[in-house]
């Protein structure tokens, strides 16, 4: 199911920043040096402004002299060297504060979506069953790219600004709390209007959010059935909804738009009143009747209007910033939970497993079934299953679209855990072995054969380096396909694009099949593996079918009935459960189901 972010939902977790603090630990030195240079700005904010006040009361007396040089001249002189060089240091301790939280951010990005994607893959088969494939991609890619920005955008900096708007204040204070508290006048309303802008760009972002997280499935559904949208001609309808989508997207961005149109002006508004509040009381002479004179009344007056400049640069941002660390947050709180979904797969093992992996001989390959059930979301789908296949012998497994077929060889490969009976290969229960070890031993040929974008080595290897050209054309070759392939333009480099949109069906089955020889498994499962293919094709794989299975342990789904008239077990299965066993003739002398399936399928000549 799709998650979406609630506008009314606050989220500030102190639970989950520890959580994300723990993927910081290993960076946190960087960490440390990032708050050391968020106050060394801090304190720095303030003394541009001193400096400035002391050349004016100074250099206005005409009294002043440098220290290297005699005469007023001098002392601006050095007093503008030594402005310069503190604009120097801050620059280059920002530039450094920038660049070190960015850093952290990203790696703690690069850890997290690891992890993230290392627990996906480690889920077991009915979380992708109920979990859209657009949401996993958004929790993998957009969601923790959120999270950067918490460091990037959003605590430290958050905290860097506070500090300077403390040091800024202390400094005023102390130079003047009357005119100080003057200036301070318009800041009640300027917090008021800063709530209501977070609020409101809170909400907003978060339509954004869920607008693109809307676009982003639609877009990605419709691109992968493009064509069964152009074979009924729905092209109009569809744009239609796509228009409707988009237009919430374009409607929830207006309205953010809207509030940082109507705050950054009215923070310029209050910035402006706090100045005029500053030059009203300033020439009431009230400060000169405590004795400051003309030139420190300029000095006070220039210092105070630089340092409101000085707040309200940070307080313009703080919200915006505000709402970064809480989208940062929402984003993280759904990562973990990612990585806290425990319906993962179970790396069982014990010790005579362990042997089994240093013994040369692998799996014998004896599967047998025990009162084995099956429900998916409480929906029983397998019902007491009991069947035995020796090592080294075919099974067949027969019925129709629901009957259970699938769920039995998913079920081999602990794609799922069934809930009872018991299910064992050489006579250990599969939820005692090594799953590494289990699925190393099981090569499965899919019906709906899918190929990743990359070459027909890729796909045939999987991108494992450890297997030789030697062998990859050795399995080729056994499967029939290696003379088609080296016609092919830069023959086992050519490029299939994605999912092998340049191959025919029957070639994406063939290399599929390539795939499974290459592996040389114990135990061969063929779901459906020549229902979708021509005649040609399937004459290939009937043969490599024979080579192959000779001497290892197979499991056969097929519609087709005469690619399993050599199995030693035909299992008729009807709503999960084994109406019929036997073999091919035995089945027939009964006639009950499998005869009427076989029939059905030869009777007409």
């Amino acid at each position: 199911m799709q998650q979406t972010a609630d506008p009314k939902k606050k989220t500030f977790n102190i639970g989950i920043l520890r959580r994300i603090y723990l993927f910081v630990l290993p960076y946190k030195n960087k960490l440390i040096f990032s708050f050391f240079l968020a106050v060394l700005l801090a304190v720095m904010s303030p003394v541009r402004p001193f400096l400035i006040q002391l050349t004016l009361q100074q250099g206005l007396t005409q009294s002043a002299t440098g220290y290297f040089l005699k005469g007023v001249g001098s002392f601006i002189l050095e007093m503008t060297l030594i402005q310069l060089l503190l604009l120097l240091i801050e620059s280059f301790a920002r530039f450094y504060f920038i660049y070190t939280t960015a850093s952290i951010g990203q790696s703690v990005v690069r850890d997290m979506r690891n992890a993230t994607y290392a627990k996906i893959l480690n889920l077991n088969v009915r979380q992708f069953d109920t979990t859209p494939i657009g949401t996993l991609t958004t929790r993998t890619i957009n969601d923790v790219e959120s999270v950067n920005e918490i460091f990037s955008d959003g605590f430290i900096p958050i905290l860097a600004d506070l500090l300077s708007i403390i040091a800024v204040l202390s400094y005023m204070f102390y130079t003047d709390w009357a005119i100080t508290l003057i200036c301070l006048i318009p800041f009640p309303f300027l917090i008021l209007a800063t709530y209501f802008f977070k609020e409101s760009v809170n909400k907003s972002f978060v339509m954004v959010r869920n607008a693109i997280a809307s676009l982003n499935a639609f877009v990605q559904e419709h691109l992968s059935g493009m064509a069964l949208i152009q074979y009924f001609a729905a092209e109009k309808r569809e744009l239609e909804k796509f228009k409707t989508i988009n237009a919430a997207h374009r409607k929830a961005n207006i309205k953010a738009i809207f509030a940082y149109s109507v705050f950054f002006p009215f923070v310029e508004l209050v910035s402006a009143v706090s100045l005029g509040l500053l030059v009203w009381w300033t020439a009431g002479n009230t400060s000169l009747s405590k004795g400051m004179t003309p030139e420190e009344l300029a000095g006070v007056i220039t210092s105070f209007i630089l340092c409101i400049n000085l707040l309200f640069r940070p307080l313009r941002m703080l919200a915006d910033k505000f709402n970064v660390l809480q989208m940062g947050m929402i984003a993280a709180e759904r990562i973990f939970k990612v990585l806290d979904n425990d319906d993962v797969m179970q790396e069982n093992g014990n010790e005579q497993m362990k042997k089994v992996e240093q013994a040369p001989g692998k799996f014998s390959g004896a599967i047998s079934f025990h009162e084995v059930s099956f429900a998916y979301n409480e929906h029983k789908v397998l019902k007491n299953i009991s069947f035995e296949v020796a090592a080294g012998q075919t099974v067949a497994l027969v019925g129709n679209t629901g009957s259970g077929k699938t769920t039995i060889v998913s079920l081999i490969n602990k794609l799922y855990p069934y809930y009872s009976g018991d299910i064992k290969i050489d006579g250990t229960d599969i939820n005692n072995m090594e799953l590494s070890l289990l699925r190393k031993e099981i090569a499965v040929v899919l019906q709906d054969v899918f190929l990743f974008n990359g070459t027909i080595r890729d796909n045939i290897t999987l991108r494992n380096p450890q297997i030789s050209d030697e062998l990859l054309i050795r399995a080729t070759k056994a499967i029939g396909i290696h003379e088609y392939i080296m016609r092919l333009p830069g023959g086992y480099d050519f490029n299939v694009m994605e999912r092998g949109s340049t191959l025919s069906m029957g070639q994406r089955q063939l290399l599929s099949f390539a795939r499974a020889v290459l592996y040389d498994p114990s135990i061969l499962i063929l779901d459906e593996a020549t229902s979708s293919v021509d005649a040609e094709s399937e004459v290939l794989i009937q043969q490599a079918i024979n080579t192959l299975v000779a001497g290892r342990t197979a499991v056969i789904i097929a519609h087709r009935l005469s690619t399993i008239r050599k199995a030693n077990l035909i299992l008729v299965l009807e709503k999960g459960e084994i109406i019929e066993k036997g073999t091919h003739e035995e089945l027939l002398s009964k006639k009950g189901r499998y005869f009427e399936l076989h029939e059905s399928q030869f009777a007409t000549k």
